[in-house]
């Protein structure tokens, strides 16, 4: 690997597959026995909130029975001793970033382990079911939905990873499909302003013909060789 001064790095939910937490794209996976529309738009909610306050909840939970994995701990060791600018942007609403050490992670889809009030606007951390109708600490209205962004909602942060995708040298993708903007677009943002592109997938993701270059294997295995390589100049 060339030297990089700055570096942006997209993870998606290939990375906390391996961990055991099911992506939303596979067969009988994130969304099973619910259709995306039900529990992952703001008119799913309006219709029934009562299904996806508990859909949400167990989401939540289930994080305590899962792990970070060697790719999110090797990230975390990048961000602890690469001496340029790094910004790790992460579609992932799960906290294995944090867990597996990383400081300052962009959750540019929000995060299972926050409530949005609908009443006041104002973010809160959550640690009891939303089921449970619990008050916002802020105005103290019973109106607290997953700090979450569903599909037809503006992903989070935006100015701030368009301003690193600007100005970075290197962008790299790790676990993600493509298909979803606009993250999928990243890679030709970062292209057209002359940064390298790396892509660290199980497979060809539907972007991957815009990736200077491209590795495939295992999350846990590729991430921490990359890693290595990065640091070591």
């Amino acid at each position: 690997m060339a030297k990089f001064e700055r570096i942006v790095i997209l993870t998606g939910a290939g990375i906390s597959a391996e961990s055991g937490i099911d992506t939303f794209r596979d067969a009988g996976g994130l969304w099973e026995r619910h259709r995306v529309e039900d529990v992952a738009t703001p008119e799913g909610f309006a219709r029934n909130p009562d299904l996806v306050l508990g859909f949400y909840d167990a989401r939540r939970a289930a994080l305590e029975s899962v792990e970070p994995n060697a790719a999110h701990r090797a990230l975390a060791r990048l961000e602890a001793e690469f001496t340029g600018d790094l910004l790790l942007v992460t579609q992932n609403v799960d906290n294995l970033h944090e867990r597996g050490g990383s400081k300052d992670v962009l959750h540019m889809h929000g995060e299972l382990s926050s409530a949005l009030c609908t009443s006041c606007e104002m973010r809160s951390p959550l640690d009891v079911p939303l089921l449970d109708r619990p008050k916002c600490p802020v105005c103290q209205a019973p109106t607290l939905r997953p700090d979450v962004v569903w599909f037809g909602e503006m992903p989070y942060r935006m100015e701030r990873i368009y301003e690193a995708l600007g100005t970075c040298d290197l962008f790299v993708s790790i676990g993600t499909s493509g298909a979803v903007y606009p993250a999928a677009g990243f890679v030709q943002e970062a292209l057209m302003n002359g940064a390298r592109t790396l892509e660290l997938n199980l497979e060809p993701s539907e972007g991957s013909r815009f990736f200077t270059e491209s590795r495939h294997g295992r999350a846990g295995e590729i991430v921490p060789q990359w890693v290595e390589e990065v640091l070591e100049g």
